[in-house]
């Protein structure tokens, strides 16, 4: 039951993309199972000597002994770091859980206390956790409504940040240097006008989904023609994108270090077509009525962090081969949310 190594971006999605909503119920009733088998009993104890900062001043959680948990993908394990950084300078004992496989797995330790705390994302639990098979586009409204859906299920939703991870079609900025693409519905026009010129680099699960490809070129009237669609993995993607002229659009998740380390161009999504999956702490709440200060603890990092923000936090996991943890303190003290000693 212990944490396993850390994966690809492609592994990023598997919670919410992959397989259907009876998948998604028998892995988490079997998951139930297990977790109540073996009480999670994986983890470390954050050793970190680490003291208030702008937040935690008079540790407000001394006393208190605390888990926090993450799926198993660089952003969200940075993110994990950060809130157990948090807890341990506003004087919490702190057991560290982050990395567990998947999102079903992080999920239901909070649904059953395993785990107190970790970041989540608000198109992941209003689709894939709490069954809807349609987003909401304005982000606050998508944030509320599972805030106020997922109560039931002992979960307390925390303001979000403006962290969005989601789906984009991005190009190298030498390639955009002649066509000029701002928007899909720039990409849109380009494939009518000239249908040869739109090729796109896709995961085989995005070429598939109706909340993937199909969806994206119903929702903007274009038809690229199947032999303009190649599949790969993930992390291909990027590099053909940026290095070879196999491909002039691939498919990115916005907050992906890769971005700005490899020069691609982010194509708004202007018709909002994809999911907002904007971050947020959520809480085991049985935990958040124990210590309700956890709310004026980490508002703040939610309300610095950016897609911008995460992208440069990733690239230094995902592009330098940083250490998550190392990470997410570095930024914290620069910051000055917290303080080293």
């Amino acid at each position: 039951m212990g944490p396993v190594g850390k994966r690809t971006r492609r592994g990023a999605r598997t919670g919410v993309r992959t397989g259907g909503r009876r998948t998604w119920l028998v892995g988490a009733a079997a998951l139930a199972l297990a977790l109540s088998g073996c009480g999670l009993k994986s983890g470390s104890p954050m050793v970190d000597d680490v003291t208030p900062g702008s937040v935690g001043k008079g540790e407000p959680l001394k006393g208190a002994s605390l888990t926090v948990t993450s799926k198993n993908f660089s952003e969200n394990i940075i993110l994990g770091q950060m809130i157990g950084l948090i807890f341990k300078a506003a004087g919490a004992e702190v057991l560290d859980r982050t990395n567990l496989p998947g999102s079903i797995s992080a999920r239901e330790a909070i649904i059953q206390g395993n785990a107190d705390a970790m970041y989540e994302y608000t198109g992941t639990a209003w689709i894939t956790y709490l069954g809807h098979s349609k987003p909401i586009t304005n982000p606050l409204k998508q944030w509320e409504a599972v805030r106020d859906a997922d109560r039931k299920n002992g979960v307390t939703w925390l303001p979000q940040s403006t962290l969005n991870n989601t789906y984009a079609l991005a190009i190298s900025k030498k390639n955009n240097a002649k066509y000029h693409l701002k928007t899909l519905s720039d990409v849109a026009a380009l494939s009518k006008k000239n249908p040869s010129a739109v090729t796109i680099c896709v995961e085989n699960e995005f070429a598939s989904r109706n909340d993937g490809l199909p969806g994206m070129e119903k929702a903007y009237g274009m038809s690229v023609p199947a032999g303009n669609i190649k599949k790969m993995d993930a992390g291909i993607v990027y590099t053909q994108v940026s290095k070879s002229n196999s491909c002039l659009l691939g498919e990115v998740f916005t907050t992906d270090g890769r971005i700005k380390a490899m020069k691609l161009d982010v194509l708004t999504d202007n018709k909002h077509f994809f999911p907002n999956y904007n971050a947020a702490p959520v809480i085991h709440t049985p935990t958040f009525d124990k210590y309700p200060v956890i709310a004026s603890l980490l508002d703040p990092l939610s309300a610095r962090l950016t897609t911008e923000v995460a992208q440069e936090l990733n690239a230094k996991v995902d592009v330098d081969g940083d250490d998550p943890h190392q990470v997410a303190k570095d930024w914290l003290v620069a910051e000055g949310f917290i303080k080293v000693g």
